[in-house]
Order: C-alpha cells, then sequence, then structure tokens
C-alpha cells in the first residue's frame, strides 16, 4: 500500500483528533523523518538521559545507526508519557511498546472522521517531513542521507511528494498542459 502525501495543515487536524500517545508519536516521526516503527521503540532510560535532545538510535528497517536531535518541548512531552521501559508502553503489557498497527487505526478513524481522501498512513509524515526539508534546504543528498533511502529516485518521491500530488489531482479533473 503506497500512502499519499498531506499538507501538512491537513496533517494538523488529523493529528488533534488522535490519542494523545499516537498524536506524540507521529509528532515525533513529523519533526524527525523516523519510520513510526523505530519512534514506538524508543526507550524511556534513552529520553531521559538526552543530552541537549540528542538520540542515537538503530532503525529496524535499515539495522542503520541514527542520531538526532529532539526540540526540548517534545522531548518534554515524551517524558510526561514514558513509560517504564518503552517511551510508548503497549497497553496491555508495560515491557512491550505500542504497535504501529495501534497507531495507523487512530490515524484512519481520525482521517474518516475529516473525511480525507487517500491512503493516509503513519508513514505519510515521513513524506510531510521530507517535503519541509526540500522546502527548508533544498538538498536531495541531505534528505537521501536523512531518511536512509539507498536509491536517490525514492527520495525524490519523498521529496517531491506535495507536487506529485498536485499533479495527480490535477489529472484526475484536467489533464494538465504541456506535460
Amino acid at each position: 500500500m503506497r500512502t499519499d502525501y498531506i499538507d501538512k495543515a491537513e496533517l494538523g487536524h488529523l493529528l488533534a483528533a488522535l490519542t494523545v500517545p499516537n498524536r506524540l508519536a507521529l509528532e515525533v516521526s513529523l519533526a524527525t523523518g523516523l519510520r513510526i516503527g523505530d519512534v514506538l521503540q524508543l526507550r524511556t532510560e534513552d529520553i531521559r538521559t538526552a543530552n541537549d535532545g540528542r538520540i542515537s538510535l538503530r532503525e529496524q528497517k535499515t539495522g542503520k545507526r541514527r542520531r538526532l536531535r529532539l526540540p526540548n518541548e517534545l522531548l518534554a512531552r515524551l517524558l510526561s508519557i514514558a513509560g517504564r521501559l518503552y517511551v510508548f508502553e503497549h497497553r496491555l503489557d508495560w515491557r512491550k511498546n505500542r504497535t504501529r498497527q495501534a497507531v495507523f487505526k487512530d490515524l484512519r478513524r481520525s482521517a474518516r472522521l475529516f473525511r480525507v481522501s487517500g491512503t493516509i498512513s503513519p508513514h505519510s509524515t515521513r513524506k510531510v517531513w521530507a517535503v519541509e526539508e526540500m522546502r527548508k534546504h533544498g538538498d536531495l543528498k541531505r534528505i537521501q542521507k536523512l531518511l536512509n533511502h539507498a536509491d536517490e529516485a525514492v527520495t525524490v518521491l519523498y521529496a517531491l511528494a506535495d507536487e506529485l500530488t498536485k499533479r495527480k489531482r490535477g489529472k484526475s479533473k484536467n489533464p494538465p498542459q504541456g506535460i
């Protein structure tokens, strides 16, 4: 299932309707570009000992180490909900972390509530992050490195997701001129 890009303002509306832990998990993904599975794996101890908001983690999908910085406000909010072992505890067992499926279901419920069309998932936040980074820095190589993408073509799909979505929606109404 390929996820769609969603405008950051529209995403804000969806986040407002989520449960606090799920909203916070997606806000971390939105601030860092991390996959939701990696966000949910954050350990409470790593957050407590974060030096100036800097943490290091190993990405599940790639196995690569990644260092990142969380804004102080976000770090404080994470600490306020942190469980004994994981920041995002499983609702039934504190020794496990929350599942990505739980976050996905909550986001999908919110999207239905706001009648958002398209395929929205937690992965959409990575695309929003990539688009924002592209607007700020305009450096595709930098975004590729931060997302840990092996293929630059995949990074292009993320960094230009807003433009690709506009074109896709434009084609469904009127064919664009000169393309």
